[in-house]
């Protein structure tokens, strides 16, 4: 049997943690006069209750020595139980959302999602607001330190190549996750708190500048107003969420070697280089798209290009303008782009660059065997020669990534979903972008008018796209749990 009593003792630590955060939208209430600020007192003493009395069954454990299994378990039931208990505030508030509903947005909220079932965000309770955006703020973080620290250790999907950058040893998993996590957590600070002083600049208030800085960092993309970055109308706040988005969608851990003085890390990384090169490839595109179809031209069709791109990419899912208006090839171009997503040991989701390069490697090394059956062609990632369980781990991961992404989708369209729908829907979910497209989840739309039966597969379908698919699914393995 699996010792569960380190997985509570952490568990619970995490839940004490958001049990006290919730006292933040408690006094953003209190401010504001709102009486919602009663209910997110009342969930963060059940929340901390509850956090404290799991770390009490297993504080006296040996959480050190978190073994393989242990991670797995670890890892899903984190965003699970965290997600049923951020939900309680959209229950009881102004939102007055089921239970359905509220865990699908504090589910949304934590993978850094972004995709919403609450509409008319523009005359909610600050306090709900301040919510939504801490979620990402709090998943984002979480997110890194597990990409770092976690996922190389479980191999999953090539992740054992970011090994040296993360843990060196698996059975020291938790005490290396906290040394790097200090510097992570500054820079991740840092980076927050300078977007939010440049949205301010740029015209925002300081509450939507807060919370738009938490959701940009996060790569999440929930908004204070349902018109989201478009509501202000402001090329220079679009620029800067430009430049923020894409912090968010690079390496953490570059930032603090290039805070240690190695700013060759960040240059020479071949992640970073493929990855900024994808979004100049297909800003172009669009550019182009916009200008021959008499959408927009010269430097609006370029930011407004660059602005859905990098958005879309990075996985936040920020809108600027109804691309959904812009005809069928640009609904195809960024269909495309859903499936991409950015940089490993980011807040970011998706398919992840570094597996695109690994992909790409792995046809270019099949067809020239074709070509030259007796050759010997590596793969190859950064110049340097990988190994093959590496790309047999990146191969499995795209069959099942894009596996998943049709199952929910086929699902979806026989509950009666157009295509568009349906498929926009599941990818959308499975990477963590947030908007779809179409007119029932389009950027213009939310996820409302869903059944509930579709919001719980969406929900599941961001955990697996948050945790890297493999690590939920070898838990409904019977072996996994045998001795």
């Amino acid at each position: 049997m699996i010792d569960l009593r380190p997985i509570a003792a952490i568990l619970g630590v995490l839940l004490a943690v958001l049990g006290t955060t919730m006292m933040i939208p408690a006094m953003v209430d209190i401010v504001a006069g709102k009486g919602d600020f009663l209910v997110y007192v009342a969930a963060a003493v059940i929340t901390a209750f509850v956090g404290f009395s799991l770390w009490l069954a297993g504080r006296n454990s040996a959480v050190e020595r978190l073994d393989l299994r242990q991670a797995f378990v670890l890892t899903a039931a984190s965003w699970v139980l965290l997600s049923a208990f951020a939900a309680i505030p959209f229950m009881w508030s102004e939102t007055d959302l089921p239970f359905v509903d509220a865990y699908f947005e504090a589910m949304s909220g934590l993978t850094t999602t972004g995709a919403t079932v609450i509409s008319h965000l523009d005359t909610r309770p600050p306090g709900i607001l301040i919510w939504r955006a801490f979620l990402h703020w709090y998943g984002g973080i979480g997110i890194i330190v597990m990409a770092m620290a976690l996922l190389p250790m479980l191999q999953i999907g090539g992740m054992q190549l970011f090994r040296a950058e993360s843990s060196d040893k698996s059975e020291k998993v938790l005490p290396r996750a906290a040394q790097m996590a200090k510097s992570i957590v500054g820079t991740y600070v840092l980076l927050s708190l300078a977007c939010a002083v440049t949205y301010i600049v740029c015209g925002m208030s300081v509450f939507d500048a807060v919370a738009h800085a938490m959701a940009t960092i996060s790569t999440g993309g929930f908004s204070t107003h349902d018109a989201s970055i478009g509501y202000f109308h402001s090329p220079a706040i679009e620029y800067a969420a430009i430049f923020f988005m894409l912090a968010g969608a690079l390496p953490f851990v570059l930032y603090v070697r290039v805070l240690a003085g190695d700013f060759s890390r960040m240059v020479a990384n071949t992640e970073v280089r493929l990855f900024l090169g994808l979004v100049a490839f297909f800003t172009v595109i669009t550019t182009f798209e916009q200008v021959s179809g008499g959408i927009a031209v010269g430097e609006t069709a370029l930011r407004q290009g660059l602005f859905n791109v990098v958005s879309i990419m990075s996985t936040t899912g920020f809108v600027a303008t109804d691309y959904t208006q812009w005809g069928p090839p640009t609904e195809a171009l960024y269909f495309i782009l859903l499936f991409l997503g950015a940089c490993t040991g980011s807040t970011a989701g998706g398919m992840k660059t570094f597996r695109i390069a690994i992909l790409g490697s792995a046809l270019v090394q099949h067809l020239k065997r074709i070509i030259y059956p007796n050759g010997v062609f590596p793969v190859r990632y950064g110049g340097q020669p990988i190994g093959d369980d590496v790309v047999a781990s990146v191969l499995s991961f795209a069959f099942l990534y894009l596996t998943s992404f049709m199952l929910i989708a086929i699902a979806i369209n026989a509950l009666g979903f157009d295509l568009i729908t349906a498929f926009s829907a599941s990818i959308t979910a499975v990477a963590n972008v947030g908007p779809g497209l179409g007119t029932v989840v389009g950027p213009a739309q939310n996820f409302a008018g869903l059944p509930d039966h579709v919001i719980w597969l969406l929900s599941f379908g961001m955990l697996m796209g948050r945790l890297e698919l493999f690590t939920v699914l070898v838990l409904f393995l019977p072996s996994f749990w045998r001795r």
